[in-house]
């Protein structure tokens, strides 16, 4: 009776795993009460690596090629059961292949603003998101960490985990480095490079080895955004009186091509000059701290009449636009005294 329990079981002869390209990072192979027949064939192919467990603990570790399963090949796995080195029995183990190919185009961002203290802004919150890939380096550390005795374990499983690795590794960086918002902004790949050395050590507790990391883009949320062009407009416009000389100068070329076209820009240049120390006045007391508003000098009707002819000149030539002449309209009609 023990000899034909003996002959009806089943015994593998060969191992091996062809990846589907499901992302699947590890794979058991189905025992199901079956044994591993001695001098059977192991193929692990090169994007591969496997593992025997016995009894929960990782005996033997297999990279790429083919090998005849014997005591010679299975050392550690021979120590724990104690064999002799002449057995030719069967004999049950759980392998496991694991995928060592580069996971390509994995992507990484900020689910939320993540706040920090900006040099130049103060307290703001900063977004962030690019792309990574990686691939598996040591199936064992990834096997007691990750896997575990699951069937099988898949890319998408482990996304979030790493996704939120390379988050924790961005804050850190971002309040360790000092570095103001517009020069992490000015500087992605840079920046890519000091996210990358950060969160390589993170990948290898989790027998992973990290590629490549890229920045794509780091941005304010909408409202600070908003707040920061108008930041950068006021700069632009601090020094009118240059911007406008340029302006006037650019229209030169074109107005010796017309008829009269530089008598009208001498009058155009002499309009320009006085709207750029106009405007750069204006600006300039912009800049300063509030005064109270009865210190604000008053204009006389004919100095406003004077001045916004000389802006609706400005606009005629296309050196200002409608919008920027209604405001300062505007403005100008409120120090009428």
């Amino acid at each position: 009776m023990a000899l034909m329990d003996f002959i009806k079981k089943q015994f593998i002869d060969i191992l091996q795993w062809t990846e589907d390209g499901d992302g699947t990072l590890a794979w058991r192979f189905p025992m199901a009460e079956m044994e591993i027949q001695n001098g059977a064939s192991l193929t692990v192919r090169d994007s591969q690596m496997a593992i025997f467990v016995n009894e929960g603990t990782v005996a033997d570790v297999f990279g790429p090629g083919m090998v005849k399963l014997t005591t010679q090949t299975l050392p550690v796995l021979t120590y724990l059961k104690n064999w002799d080195k002449l057995f030719e029995s069967p004999f049950k183990s759980d392998v496991y292949f694991f995928s060592t190919r580069t996971q390509l185009d994995q992507k990484w961002g900020t689910p939320n603003p993540i706040t920090i203290r900006d040099q130049e802004f103060g307290i703001v919150r900063l977004r962030a998101f690019g792309i990574y890939s990686y691939h598996l380096t040591d199936p064992k550390v990834f096997y007691q960490k990750i896997s575990g005795t699951r069937d099988a374990y898949t890319r998408e499983e482990l996304e979030g985990q790493l996704r939120n690795t390379l988050v924790a590794g961005l804050t850190d960086l971002f309040g360790e480095s000092g570095v103001p918002f517009i020069d992490m902004a000015a500087n992605q790949d840079e920046f890519g490079k000091a996210m990358f050395a950060k969160a390589a050590p993170m990948f290898a507790e989790y027998g992973l080895a990290l590629d490549s990391l890229v920045v794509q883009n780091v941005s304010l949320p909408e409202e600070l955004q908003k707040i920061l062009d108008q930041k950068i407009g006021m700069n632009m416009i601090g020094d009118m009186q240059r911007y406008t000389q340029y302006q006037v100068a650019n229209s030169i070329p074109d107005a010796a091509k017309n008829e009269g076209g530089m008598a009208a820009m001498g009058v155009g240049l002499g309009a320009g000059v006085g709207f750029g120390q106009v405007m750069g006045q204006a600006m300039g007391a912009a800049l300063q701290p509030t005064a109270p508003a009865s210190a604000a000098a008053p204009m006389s009707a004919d100095e406003v009449v004077a001045t916004l002819e000389k802006l609706h000149g400005l606009v005629e030539k296309g050196i200002l636009s409608q919008a920027e002449f209604d405001a300062k309209k505007a403005e100008l009609l409120k120090k009428l005294s």
